[in-house]
């Protein structure tokens, strides 16, 4: 018997959570708060309003930390039957870590610290806004290919700077006067901020300045940056995808507690059947013989010799 073990209950608990948490009216209260939160955190950058409601507020931080403790913890709750799920999550492992550690003495002695956590809740309203978290998520799985770009874009800034400090340093030592003056001046060139004054000034040096900022300018500001765009592109797609697989309802566990009805009363009737066949074998006689057809008796007398 199922009753009156803690399975049911259990079970009762995770469902009643996770219709909780998969509610829009907690996702309204939670996102609510997160805004609340940032909102306090203004007013605090006010020296006057912290010395007058100094009671108050630290009051309403100890109440949204107590508000986030306890969606953190209906959260786990929810995943019960699953908690390896709930873990898997970056999110879920973000929040816990944001919450988590404001309960630790170093961190609540150190008042920066504390102001970084409580700044980075304010994060935790991408989960709410499923747009913000696919930008996020995009941002993450294009590091691999912004890492590449910036590989990429170093080489290019180097070898320039280098060629410009050759050919520069003596007439524009302002610029090209060392590789740090070089690379500074071509990074500012990328976004093509005050090519025109270093186009006119190349040109009072040589006339074919034009051919080194002209290919400067295509591969930094047009080859490069359309190739991160493309990579950011790219992973913007993907997290959309990854976005729409999670939001598809996954398949449910299995029931935990008592058989449902039908199924019960149909084990319960292919028992009786068995119990029947088992009562009618059991009233046959043990002795009985069953009649065999006469063209059966008369082959089987035929193959027996002497028969």
């Amino acid at each position: 018997m199922v009753d009156g073990t803690g399975a049911p209950k259990a079970h009762a608990l995770v469902e009643g959570s996770r219709r909780v948490v998969d509610s829009g009216w907690f996702g309204v209260v939670v996102f609510s708060v997160i805004m609340a939160n940032a909102a306090v955190l203004g007013v605090e950058t006010y020296s006057g309003v912290v010395e007058d409601w100094h009671t108050e507020l630290k009051a309403l931080e100890h109440g949204f930390l107590a508000i986030f403790t306890a969606e953190i913890l209906l959260r786990m709750v929810a995943h019960g039957d699953r908690p390896w799920d709930f873990f898997r999550d970056p999110w879920n492992l973000f929040d816990v870590a944001v919450v988590a550690l404001a309960f630790l003495p170093v961190t609540r002695e150190n008042a920066t610290v504390l102001r970084l956590l409580r700044l980075a809740r304010v994060l935790r309203a991408a989960r709410f806004l499923p747009q913000i978290r696919v930008v996020i998520t995009a941002i993450g799985k294009s590091l691999p290919g912004t890492l590449s770009f910036l590989l990429v874009g170093t080489l290019l800034l180097y070898v320039y700077a280098m060629v410009g400090w050759v050919f520069f340093a003596d007439d524009d030592p302002e610029h090209y006067g060392s590789i740090g003056r070089a690379v500074l001046t071509l990074f500012l060139l990328i976004t093509l901020d005050g090519l025109g004054d270093a186009v006119r000034a190349g040109l009072e040096i040589s006339r074919w300045t034009i051919v080194y900022f002209a290919s400067f300018v295509l591969l930094g500001s047009f080859v490069l940056v359309n190739l991160l765009i493309g990579v950011v592109i790219n992973s913007l797609e993907e997290a959309r995808a990854m976005e729409e697989a999670d939001q598809a309802e996954p398949p449910g566990p299995a029931p935990i507690g008592p058989t449902p009805e039908p199924l019960r009363e149909r084990i319960a009737a292919a028992r009786q059947a068995l119990d029947d066949l088992e009562a009618d074998l059991g009233t046959t006689p043990s002795g009985c013989r069953c009649q065999v057809p006469a063209d059966e008796e008369e082959g089987r007398r035929a193959r027996v010799p002497g028969g």
